[in-house]
C-alpha cells in the first residue's frame, strides 16, 4: 500500500476544496486540520501525527466552534491514512445514506484554544465541483 505523508494528504484534501490549518510551529506542528464546509455542517479532520488521527461531521451555525463540537454528527478515530479514507467517504448531507444520530465527541475531536496558536491557515485550492458531492 502506498502511504502518503502528512504533507501529501493535507495537499490531497485541498485539492478537494478543504481549508487546512497547521496549529504551532508550520516546520514542526503539534496539530493539523482540516475542514469541508457544507451548508449547514463541517467535516472535520484532526490530525495528531499518523497513528492517531480524528474526523467527524458537525452542525455549523454562526457561532459553532468546529474545533470544540459539542455533538457530532458522525465520527471516527484511527490511523491518519484509514482516517482521512473514512472522512472522505462520508455521504454527502442529505443523502438518505448520511449520518444524522447526535453522538457526544470523542476528547479527540477537541483542538484545546491555548493548541491553536501559532496557526497557519492554507485555503483551499483547485476548481470546485458543481454538486461538492465528492470533497
Amino acid at each position: 500500500m502506498n502511504h502518503l505523508s502528512i504533507d501529501e494528504l493535507l495537499e490531497e484534501l485541498r485539492r478537494r476544496r478543504w481549508v487546512v490549518y497547521i496549529f504551532g510551529p508550520r516546520e514542526e506542528p503539534e496539530v493539523c486540520a482540516a475542514v469541508f464546509q457544507w451548508d449547514t455542517c463541517a467535516d472535520v479532520l484532526v490530525l495528531r501525527g499518523e497513528e492517531r488521527a480524528s474526523a467527524f461531521r458537525v452542525t455549523t451555525l454562526p457561532d459553532t466552534d468546529v474545533f470544540r463540537p459539542a455533538l457530532v454528527s458522525w465520527q471516527y478515530h484511527s490511523t491518519a491514512d484509514w482516517t482521512l479514507r473514512a472522512v472522505l467517504t462520508i455521504p454527502a448531507p442529505g443523502d438518505a445514506a448520511a449520518p444524522i444520530q447526535l453522538l457526544q465527541p470523542h476528547p479527540d475531536c477537541v483542538i484545546p484554544m491555548e493548541a491553536r496558536q501559532p496557526v497557519t491557515i492554507l485555503p483551499a485550492n483547485g476548481t470546485p465541483k458543481p454538486d461538492q458531492g465528492d470533497p
